[in-house]
């Protein structure tokens, strides 16, 4: 965008008659000297040299004449200078709507990749309340089932011990019915004797 303005530029002796005036141009460097014509406002001009307030200057029409230094300036006249601010005003603001629909874009993007994210936030914090909930019930049933299984375990126990206490009763009435019963055998068997 800048190198067409850079290829425009001036040369270094290149001045312009300032855009607030039509000046009368001289045949020397004084007030003295007689007025030979004028320059428009912003017509471009060649610097040739400088004597005191004045400027020789070389006109478009190859002309050399005299002008006062303070009706000169450094850049181009407004005549010159709008239609090119015009056009690279045209230009940037092309840019900057392109830009701005580049970023409206990007914003829209944006906003609909957060509200997935936020729907995705709140579909796993249900997800989570749902199974802390479950883990909650896990754990008041695994309560339950270890009391029971404490009480079936006692329960076994007593069973066991019971059938424990059974089987030793049962032993030690065997133990002390059966030798009785052998005696009485041996004893009546010695009187059949």
């Amino acid at each position: 965008m800048l190198a067409p303005v850079q290829a425009d530029e001036p040369s270094q002796n290149a001045r312009w008659v300032s855009d607030n005036l039509n000046t009368y141009v001289r045949s020397g460097p004084t007030d003295g000297h007689r007025i030979v014509g004028t320059l428009r406002a912003g017509e471009a001009v060649e610097m040739i040299t400088r004597q005191g307030s004045y400027t020789q200057v070389r006109t478009e029409s190859g002309n050399s004449v005299w002008i006062l230094t303070s009706d000169l300036q450094d850049v181009p006249g407004q005549a010159e200078r709008i239609p090119q601010l015009e056009t690279e005003l045209a230009e940037l603001s092309s840019e900057l709507n392109s830009i701005n629909d580049s970023w409206e874009l990007r914003v829209q993007g944006m906003q609909e990749t957060l509200d997935s994210h936020k729907q995705l936030i709140d579909e796993l914090e249900a997800q989570r309340l749902t199974l802390n909930n479950q883990l909650t019930e896990a754990q008041s049933e695994l309560r339950s089932a270890q009391a029971r299984l404490g009480d079936e375990s006692q329960e076994v126990l007593l069973r066991y011990m019971v059938y424990g206490g059974g089987i030793a009763g049962a032993g030690l009435l065997v133990g002390l019915i059966l030798p009785a019963f052998t005696r009485r055998k041996k004893s009546s068997s010695d009187v059949w004797v």
